[in-house]
């Protein structure tokens, strides 16, 4: 029996990882002299360029070709009148594209040679391009996904009864979803698809790119085919299908922004109270200014659940594992950001493992001041993981006539013989993981919809399951534990955002034994939060209601670091947590008895880690590899895992 964490708030902290946390600065160009310029009212002025935005603009001006074109992400100031943005950008023989109400974000084309002009005005607060956004998918087979995560039919342990996540909106913004196929239509307790808006420009909310269609399966796909083979985690919620990826499942960032932009505008009408995103942009700044995280924060703060894919960073084509590769918005502390594992074709936990190509951490964006330093955001992440190798979803009809699809692009993702709306296919990635994790969510907010979303991702990564052989910057918490986190939920008072902090927050006691009996087999939850550079633990974290589950807090905020050591927030926690530093060793038990890895620490600025230290921006010691602050060493292409022993179910 694992013994309970009752103790006192320890800050657990090695010199050395003091010192690291402060977080040291990297002075670049003459900006580190000291001479601060000023704008035109003689503030300081504020870097506000992101940097692959000011390698364009460099290169343009030296007679270099510029690539991409000049469409930006313009943040405006909270006293910026919004109006008076258009009368600016045409002084600087620009437009508006799109103005995205709640995020005080507008989109617009102007000419490099005048952005830097733009930015000097104190109503701009940052300008970024207007990145490009993609999938994360590779090919797969799978169909037992309800059965490994504890989440088959919904069924809960401690009561018998069944949830399917119904009267919840999920929001996928993807390619789109054709709701023409089997495993999306509307019948019984299975709303299907209620609402569909194009953001592509192509005037069409047909998926034709075949990658939406499959994620909403996995999310919400219906129990009365195939024998409930391939039921998605949450088959009663209502899904809101906004297409985002074109044909060829390419977007921008500026797509993503105006959906999420009207998630918050819609949320009553349709319930939205959860936003999946299986795709996501390089990350290049820090979580502060990119503006996929702040749409992403708008809709936390306004009590979505947001999701988002870690990406498929995790190795290169040496097989090397690469640490550093999470994609935005899952940079961003409020998101839940989901990495991907591979079960094997097995209900048993024992033998799974995080997929190879799953993006690891920590979080590698930055700002930089107004002396020219970088500062990194060296987050933990991915929160938590879930199965993404390899499982059967529907193969969108409208994609099977499409030259630019994935099924057309990789016939053998094709599974089955079925054709039209039965037809089946495979895929792998975090774009998987994360409309499973999504499901989850939906099935915790129709327990109590009152739950705020910070509640929500804490439940989820405190009944997680750790996974042997895997550190925190691979599995964030662990293991998704459908069946653990309804149990807990069900637990939670009826209204807990009434709560105040440290005030009971549960009906009765946890459970005596918090494990998952999985097929036979028992496994633990990890009752372990992730924080920002650390985690907490301990019953008191589900027990007392805690400061940073309030509606508009992060959990990360909750700790922090401050003249080199990690401190906690006392208003965002209450007595009785456990405070750890660091990333965890696989341990193989319980997040909170894992141990700093025996020769590393997570730095302010390089990376450590474990099975080959990592040390300084993009140098490799042993074999693993560090994103650095420049194109990423990694190779792009992609790796799927092997899977052994699964079999599929056609759809009669």
């Amino acid at each position: 029996m694992v013994k309970r964490a009752h103790l006192k708030i320890k800050v657990l902290i090695a010199s050395i990882m003091a010192a690291a946390l402060v977080f040291p600065t990297v002075p670049v160009g003459a900006a580190a002299s000291g001479k601060v310029e000023k704008s035109e009212s003689g503030k300081p002025k504020k870097h506000k360029l992101a940097r692959d935005l000011e390698e364009n603009i460099d290169r343009a001006a030296s007679g270099g070709t510029a690539s991409g074109q000049p469409s930006v992400i313009i943040q405006l100031s909270d006293f910026a009148p919004r109006i008076g943005i258009v009368e600016k950008l045409a002084r600087h023989q620009g437009r508006v594209k799109r103005s995205h109400d709640t995020l005080s974000l507008v989109s617009a084309e102007l000419p490099l040679e005048r952005i830097r002009e733009l930015a000097a005005d104190d109503d701009i607060e940052f300008v970024s391009p207007d990145r490009d956004v993609a999938s994360f998918t590779v090919e797969g087979y799978n169909g037992h996904v309800g059965v490994t995560t504890g989440g088959a039919e919904g069924s809960v342990r401690v009561t018998g009864t069944t949830f399917t996540g119904n009267g919840i909106g999920i929001a996928i913004l993807d390619s789109g979803i054709d709701k023409t196929h089997t495993l999306i239509k509307a019948a019984s307790g299975h709303p299907g698809v209620v609402y569909q808006k194009d953001f592509t420009g192509e005037n069409t909310t047909s998926d034709k790119f075949g990658h939406g269609t499959h994620a909403a399966t996995l999310a919400a796909g219906r129990v009365d085919v195939a024998s409930g083979a391939y039921t998605g985690i949450a088959r009663g919620a209502k899904l809101v299908s906004l297409r985002v990826l074109n044909s060829l499942g390419q977007g921008q960032s500026s797509n993503v922004i105006a959906a999420i932009d009207w998630c918050i505008q819609n949320k009553a009408t349709y319930n939205l109270r959860v936003i999946n995103l299986s795709l996501g942009a390089k990350a290049v700044d820090s979580y502060k200014n990119d503006p996929l995280c702040l749409a992403a924060r708008r809709a936390h703060n306004a009590g979505i659940v947001v999701v988002a894919a870690a990406g498929n960073n995790g190795k290169n084509s040496s097989g090397q594992k690469v640490y550093g590769g999470i994609h935005s918005p899952g940079i961003d502390p409020s998101v839940i950001t989901v990495g991907a594992t591979d079960t094997f074709g097995t209900n048993q936990r024992a033998d799974d493992k995080v997929s190879s190509y799953s993006s690891r951490g920590p979080t590698r964006g930055y700002y930089t001041d107004t002396l020219g330093a970088k500062h990194y955001d060296n987050l933990i992440k991915p929160d938590l993981v879930a199965p993404g190798n390899k499982l059967i979803g529907a193969c969108s009809p409208a994609s099977q006539a499409s030259s630019g699809s994935l099924i057309k692009q990789y016939p053998g993702l094709k599974v089955g013989a079925a054709t039209g709306d039965k037809e089946l296919m495979s895929l792998s990635g975090t774009s998987m993981a994360a409309p499973v994790v999504a499901g989850a969510a939906a099935m915790l907010l129709e327990v109590n919809p009152n739950l705020t979303p910070s509640l929500v991702k804490a439940i989820l990564m405190y009944t997680a399951t750790t996974i042997n052989g895997a550190n925190t910057l691979e599995q964030g918490a662990g293991m998704l534990n459908v069946d653990g986190a309804m149990e807990l939920a069900l637990l939670v008072q009826s209204n807990p955002a009434t709560l105040t902090n440290g005030a009971a927050m549960l009906t009765n006691l946890l459970p005596s034994e918090n494990y998952m009996n999985n097929t036979g087999e028992t496994c633990w939850w990890g009752q372990g939060v992730i924080t920002n550079y650390c985690f907490l633990f301990g019953s008191d974290l589900m027990t007392y209601w805690q400061g940073a589950y309030a509606q508009g807090k992060v959990l990360a905020d909750a700790s922090y670091a401050s003249s080199g050591t990690i401190k906690l927030t006392s208003g965002l926690v209450s007595s009785g947590i456990s405070f750890s530093q660091g990333a965890v060793t696989s341990a193989g038990s319980l997040l909170s008895q894992g141990t700093l890895f025996a020769d590393g620490v997570v730095l302010g600025d390089g990376v450590v880690i474990g099975d080959g230290v990592v040390i300084g921006d993009g140098v490799v010691i042993g074999d693993a590899v560090v994103l650095g602050d420049s194109t990423p060493k990694a190779d792009q292409t992609i790796y799927g895992d092997t899977a052994t022993g699964m079999a599929f179910v056609p759809i009669p």
